[in-house]
């Protein structure tokens, strides 16, 4: 039998993806404590509690609710969920080293892009790292209510080097459990997962963020459909240089996914139009680093990574 109570959660990062996961673990009857660096936020989930409305319905209150990082690492917890944005995982890193006096802390990074459990893994041994590739998303109609838009199960759950396979089966079974349906991999399988998905991500995000239309729009403009068809071939080619093995017609799965998309706008497309800092570095950025490395030319995805970089840039000046 899964004990959900086996191991102490923490949840740092209450955006779409870390109230969903917070709101399941919780169902579940996980013993999990929860943290944002946003005081009002906090404040509104400790008074009336997470709501998750559209595809899944669901509402709960906890307990342990910190907008203090050191407080969260202090709380005794065993596994910490990570679903802040990728560009604050240096920050979650120096905190970690700094307040955390649990020396086997285990780190489950639930978030967007290639190469952000690397990061974890580069400050720590990667038998402490674990890998969630997340299949649903959502907007905020509030700051503790969540829009789920879609769910398209399962999500993968991966230990980096496979020497903790109990614990993604364990962290499985307990989200399964609640019907948040998802698989425990191996580490090979979970980085085709990882590059799959990003690619996803980045065939719409930095278009939707600049053109300002909504996924469902994009999809269905001829002209910006076929943009988003070339950066997935693009990825592509510079996925199989990496080795990365894709599923029989991959495009045309893509493609039918994205234009199953919603009439809203992805969360990178949201950070770039609320003059945020985005995830592009680890979304089309990662496919320009790794063509460059293999020389294979990305020109789609340079033009947009580097449109959005300037647009942000610009963003901070004014």
């Amino acid at each position: 039998m899964m004990d959900p109570k086996k191991y102490k959660i923490g949840v740092v990062g209450l955006g779409p993806v870390g109230m969903i996961l917070a709101a399941h673990l919780k169902e579940a009857g996980c013993d999990i404590a929860i943290c944002d660096m946003i005081k009002e936020k906090m404040n509104l989930i400790r008074n009336s509690g997470i709501h998750l409305v559209g595809k899944i319905e669901k509402s709960c209150f906890i307990s342990y609710s910190f907008s203090s990082f050191d407080e969260l690492l202090n709380h005794g917890i065993d596994i910490l969920i990570c679903a802040v944005k990728a560009y604050h995982v240096d920050f979650i890193l120096d905190q970690i080293i700094r307040h955390n006096h649990n020396e086997n802390l285990l780190i489950l990074s639930a978030q967007n892009g290639i190469g952000v459990a690397a990061k974890y893994a580069n400050r720590f041994s990667e038998s402490r790292v674990f890998r969630m590739v997340v299949n649903y998303a959502g907007n905020l109609n509030a700051p503790n209510v969540v829009n789920v838009t879609f769910f398209n199960p399962p999500n993968y759950v991966a230990s980096k080097d496979d020497s903790r396979a109990d614990v993604s089966k364990w962290y499985a079974d307990v989200l399964n459990s609640v019907n948040l349906t998802t698989e425990s991999v191996d580490s090979f399988t979970q980085a085709n997962k990882t590059w799959e998905k990003t690619i996803l991500n980045a065939a719409l995000s930095p278009m939707c963020g600049i053109s300002k239309l909504t996924m469902k729009e994009a999809m269905s403009n001829p002209d910006t459909n076929e943009i988003c068809e070339k950066i997935i071939m693009e990825a592509m080619e510079v996925a199989k240089a990496e080795e990365i093995k894709f599923p029989e017609n991959f495009v045309k799965l893509c493609m039918r996914y994205l234009n199953n998309a919603g009439d809203h706008f992805p969360s990178l497309a949201v950070d770039l139009m609320n003059k945020r800092e985005t995830e592009i570095d680890y979304m089309n950025g990662k496919f320009v680093e790794y063509g460059r490395k293999h020389y294979i030319r990305t020109p789609l995805n340079l033009t947009f990574t580097n449109l959005v970089r300037a647009i942000t840039e610009k963003n901070k000046v004014e």
